[in-house]
């Protein structure tokens, strides 16, 4: 019975250290890049300097490894993924510009 709740205890406290090294960490991003607008930024800081808690999305709305979800512009549209929040009510809403999410690379001329 014993061995069971130390197994029990490891086995916890090793699925806490592997979802803690799936998050983004405090000041740092998540880039997504497949996308043709442009390469997804996500800022967790900006997130939490609105009052968002890492667990208000995870693992309801998005799950804790990156690329595990396959995000569209569709989806988000229909309120999912990020248009859980970024519907207009809580925050802007996606068609309120595409640049404040997507960043497309500039092409630099030499010269200029």
């Amino acid at each position: 019975m014993r061995k069971a709740l130390i197994l029990a205890l490891v086995i916890a406290v090793a699925l806490a250290f592997i979802g803690t090294a799936l998050a983004v960490p405090p000041g740092k991003t998540v880039e997504f890049k497949d996308g043709k607008m442009g390469k997804v930024i996500f800022d967790g800081k900006k997130h939490a300097n609105a009052g968002m808690k890492c667990s208000d999305c995870h693992p309801k709305v998005f799950k804790m490894k990156k690329g595990a979800d396959k995000i569209t512009m569709k989806d988000i549209y229909a309120g999912k993924f990020c248009g859980t929040c970024h519907n207009g009510k809580k925050a802007f809403k996606p068609q309120t510009g595409c640049k404040k999410c997507h960043h497309k690379k500039r092409k630099v001329i030499k010269g200029c």
